[in-house]
């Protein structure tokens, strides 16, 4: 398992070795062992698959408050996608900055965001599908978002805001701006 860091503590970038011969590939996608060897101490407790038929559908920023905050590992079950995650944690010397990667089918990479980050992405082909685990279960009354196009995160997605193709609940999100975090840096 090769594991990147990125510029927000934390945040990985996690490519699981595929073994391949004429029929195909195996990968073995998530090894608690094996990560928790690596330093990773997750306790993921629910699995995610979301499809998204449209170049452009932009999902995000999303979060999960206290106490039912989510640390999530995403990979890309077909197509290919741009991952988001924004440090949201009040106190971090990278509170309000954001990290992108490339997660697609062909590339195999896997993008670890921990509790307290806001999450989006946006797909780069259609019928895009995105396999997902969460450290815990989703809980509807600490469900949020914050708008993808907020000015002051500034995040390169491709796609002009006017073009994304969003739900209704990611167009009337708010501004980072008016977000009162509940999330706290714990680090030093």
């Amino acid at each position: 398992m090769d594991i990147q860091k990125t510029e927000l503590a934390g945040v990985l970038i996690i490519t699981p070795p595929r073994f391949g011969d004429h029929r195909g590939f195996f990968s073995e996608s998530w090894n608690s062992a094996r990560a928790k060897a690596a330093g990773i101490d997750t306790d993921f407790v629910q699995d995610n698959h979301s499809l998204s038929r449209d170049v452009g559908t932009v999902r995000g920023l999303h979060f999960q408050s206290p106490p039912h905050a989510q640390a999530k590992l995403v990979r890309c079950g077909r197509g290919s996608l741009f991952d988001v995650a924004v440090d949201a944690r009040k106190g971090s010397p990278t509170y309000g900055r954001w990290v992108g990667v490339e997660l697609s089918f062909e590339n195999g990479r896997q993008l670890l965001i921990p509790a307290g980050f806001l999450h989006g992405f946006v797909t780069r082909e259609p019928d895009t599908e995105i396999v997902y685990k969460c450290s815990d279960y989703y809980a509807p009354e600490c469900d949020g978002a914050v708008r993808f196009d907020d000015p002051t995160i500034g995040i390169d997605w491709g796609v002009a805001p006017e073009a994304a193709i969003l739900s209704e609940k990611d167009a009337k999100a708010q501004l980072f701006a008016d977000f009162d975090s509940p999330f706290v840096f714990e680090g030093s």
